[in-house]
């Protein structure tokens, strides 16, 4: 798997471990061009190789903890963070303002759900290097998760100014959806499209065009786009997964089972693990959440905070008032609109109806189209006494398919 392969599946990868939506790292490098071929072509040096050469390589040590962190996303395995920090230590102490290892680092913090710190380094690696678009990149990821979509705006303008492609582009999509601007939110991610050309950019790009589709309600768009990403790149798992979800939405249950089963035994994170559940539920089945409760336990071991998974499930599945308490820690940290809804929910599973409106006004208060949060709101709105529209097709029994992923 390329690089630039594993920094675009970063953003898929931290949406499916805690529903964090928005956040896609992407360091952006341009394929370096293929060597010239020769009767005796000698093998590529490894990265690892050459750190063993050029041990003081200090932006060497920050693109192998990048690495790392996306192969944390990639392959489920948070033991990957551990190593990407060691990685990281290893070149602030080598160079400690240099911009690509501020960069890296802040990678790494978002990697664990540490947005503040996350923040705080990619805006010392901005004033490091103002042209830096990986930077102006990770910044823009962290200020949404901390609720602050103006900065992450001018952040994601920014890069685009300085590197339009494909992860400007998506940046730029979830800007304008976030806002409620879904014309625009699909025109970025077609001019993503235009721009990709590498099997896994395209696959990417088609997978989240999918999404759209799907929580625009258009089922049959959304297989489409989903085959289509499959077709670009086979192993590009949240595909899969979206032909689960759509499988799900429309009916086919037993389809859906079998493409989960597949999903899971490919990348068992969290996300995917409650999608499963809920569809075996919605079948007459009994859920496992062994393997749930593992996963949690292992990011949580490798220093990955994830309140907010764990605040949707147990509201959903299992303890509101835990739910609550995963909630309320969750939004003081990160009070962005996901978090909101989450404390919402939490709140009206566990009968705090009126305090559960405020959260839910905060959630829908950018005009977002986000079927679940919608629903959200007018559960608790019914509730309250107060009319209240359900957008049509939704299936509250399936509510973690909802969430954007």
């Amino acid at each position: 798997m390329s690089p630039r392969l594993l920094r675009l599946v970063f953003f898929a990868g931290l949406v499916l471990t805690g529903a964090l939506i928005f956040t896609i790292v992407s360091f952006s490098a341009a394929p370096a061009a293929a060597p010239p071929a020769t009767a005796a072509a000698q093998p590529l040096e490894t990265l690892q190789e050459r750190l063993k050469r050029l041990p003081r390589d200090h932006r060497g040590w920050a693109e192998l903890a990048s690495q790392y962190v996306d192969q944390a996303r990639v392959t489920g395995d948070p033991s990957y963070y551990v190593k990407a920090e060691g990685a990281a230590r290893t070149a602030a102490g080598l160079a400690p303002d240099d911009d690509a290892v501020l960069t890296a680092r802040a990678a790494l913090a978002a990697g664990r759900h540490e947005f503040a710190e996350a923040a705080r380094l990619a805006g010392k690696a901005v004033a490091a290097n103002p042209y830096s678009a990986a930077a102006h990149g990770v910044l823009a990821d962290a200020r949404t998760q901390l609720g602050d979509l103006k900065g992450a705006a001018r952040a994601v303008d920014r890069m685009l100014e300085l590197q339009p492609g494909v992860a400007a582009f998506a940046r730029a999509s979830y800007a304008a959806e976030l806002r409620g601007d879904q014309d625009g939110a699909r025109r970025y991610l077609e001019y993503a499209h235009e721009d990709a050309w590498l099997p896994a950019d395209l696959a990417y790009v088609r997978h989240y065009l999918g999404e759209l589709a799907l929580h625009a309600g258009d089922l049959a768009k959304a297989r489409s786009w989903y085959a289509r990403a499959l077709q670009a790149d086979p192993s590009f798992t949240p595909a899969l997964a979206g032909q689960a979800k759509a499988s799900a939405l429309g009916g086919d249950l037993r389809q859906a089972l079998d493409l989960y089963q597949r999903v899971v035994t490919r990348l068992p994170l969290p996300q995917y693990l409650v999608e499963q559940g809920e569809v075996q539920i919605k079948a007459g089945l009994r859920p496992d959440w062994t393997l749930l409760d593992a996963q949690r336990r292992l990011l949580a071991a490798a220093g990955v905070g994830d309140d907010l998974t764990a605040a949707e499930f147990e509201a959903d599945h299992r303890d509101p008032e835990r739910a609550v308490r995963y909630a309320r820690a969750e939004y003081a940290r990160h009070p962005n609109l996901v978090a909101a809804d989450a404390l919402a929910w939490a709140l009206f599973r566990a009968g705090e109806r009126a305090e559960a409106l405020r959260y839910a006004e905060r959630a829908t208060a950018t005009g977002w189209h986000n079927p679940l949060i919608r629903y959200h709101r007018a559960r608790i709105e019914r509730a309250l006494g107060r009319p209240a529209r359900v957008d049509p097709g939704f299936d509250p029994s399936l509510p973690s398919l909802a969430r954007l992923s």
